[in-house]
Order: C-alpha cells, then structure tokens, then sequence
C-alpha cells in the first residue's frame, strides 16, 4: 500500500477548553471533506461564540493538503491563526478545521503568551475530536473447524485485526476488518496455524477509521 492510500483526520467533532491567565480558551476540531464544510463548521461555531473576543481559525482540506487556510481574528498577526495550522500541519491531519475561541479574561498574555495558548488550543481540539487514520482495508470472513478455532482466537487477539462478528455453527466464521498492507501477512499466519485448513471469502475493501498509535511530533 501507497502513502497515497492513508491520510489522517478527526473521527468526530470535539471540543475542550481551558483558562488561561482568567481567558478562556475553547478549542474545537470537526471533520470537513470540502473547504465549504469547514467554512460552514467555523460560522457556526462563531454564531455560537458571538459573544466572544476572538474566534480563530485554521483548516487543511485534501489528502495533499491541497488548501491551507488561518484566521487571526483580531489578535496580533502571527499569534493565533498559525500557531493553530502549524499544530495541524505537524499532526499531518487533513479535511480538518479547528477552531479556538478566546473569551479575554483581563490580563494580557503577550506574543508569546497568546501562541502557546492558541497551539495549546489547537493540541486540546484534535485530541478532542479523535484523530485517526482512515487506512485503505479488507474485509474477510474466515471459516475454520472448532478444533482450530481456540487457536485463531487466541491469535486474533494480538493480531493487527478488527473482529466484527463471530458467527458458531456447524464451524466458526469470523467476520474481520484489516488493513490492506497487512492482509498478506495475516492471512498467512491464519493459515500456518490451521495448518491450511482455514477457508477465506473476500469480501469488500474500503477505508476505514483505525486509531493513530502515532506519538504527536513536539510543536
């Protein structure tokens, strides 16, 4: 499998905040396939936050990155809009917007205050909203006898696999999600330890959402 064929992304829209030297800090991250979806996702976190002193955002749109946008929204050039993309960037997470809301509390932060609390920001949305990994996978059902299975089972359990159903019947079939890299290696495994007597049905490929066991880079 190609780099071309996994990208990481946000799983859901999450929200986390903070305060800061008496400012709250709200930080959003949402999903967006279309530069029109985070444009939108932003507006309506605005509309909510309207009350708010600052709304800043960034978002990345295509497995390439393709469009890179930021928004200061009346903070210093420099100290929010970017810290919040630069966060993105080296999370390597695309069609993804975040966005992190500033309720001034009073006391100012400074240059350098405002672009740890924006990166800050930025950490605390993506973690919020779950990054992934949507990795291009297969779909199999395996049937092996119940001899066998004690055997697969205990190997399914440390296996770079996703059980989906588990079926008990004349034999046991296991219904299973792996990534597409992987499919060689596991299946023969599968068939080594049932001394080939383990049956396989492709089923379908698709991408799908496995976690990033990635340790985030230092930003």
């Amino acid at each position: 499998m190609s780099d071309s064929d996994t990208y990481k992304t946000v799983l859901r829209e999450g929200s986390s905040e903070f305060i800061i030297n008496k400012s709250r800090f709200i930080g959003y991250g949402c999903p967006c396939d279309k530069e029109e979806d985070a444009l939108s996702s932003i507006r309506s976190i605005q509309q909510r936050h309207r009350d708010a002193t600052h709304n800043c955002y960034a978002y990345i749109i295509g497995k390439n990155s393709g469009i890179m946008r930021y928004s200061d929204d009346g903070e210093p050039g420099g100290t929010a809009g970017m810290p919040i993309l630069d966060v993105i960037r080296k999370r390597q997470v695309v069609n993804c917007a975040v966005v992190v809301t500033r309720y001034f509390g009073g006391v100012l932060l400074g240059a350098g205050g405002l672009v740890r609390a924006y990166t800050q920001g930025s950490k605390a949305a993506l973690d919020a909203a779950g990054v992934i990994v949507m990795t291009y996978s297969d779909r199999y059902m395996v049937e092996v006898d119940y001899s066998t299975w004690q055997r697969l089972a205990h190997y399914l359990k440390t296996a770079p696999v996703l059980v989906e159903d588990t079926a008990f019947e004349t034999s046991v079939v296991c219904t299973m999600l792996l990534r597409s890299a992987d499919a060689d290696a596991v299946l023969a495994e599968i068939t080594k330890l049932s001394e080939g007597r383990a049956e396989y049905l492709y089923e379908s490929s698709l991408y799908y959402p496995w976690p990033d066991n990635e340790p985030p880079a230092d930003t």
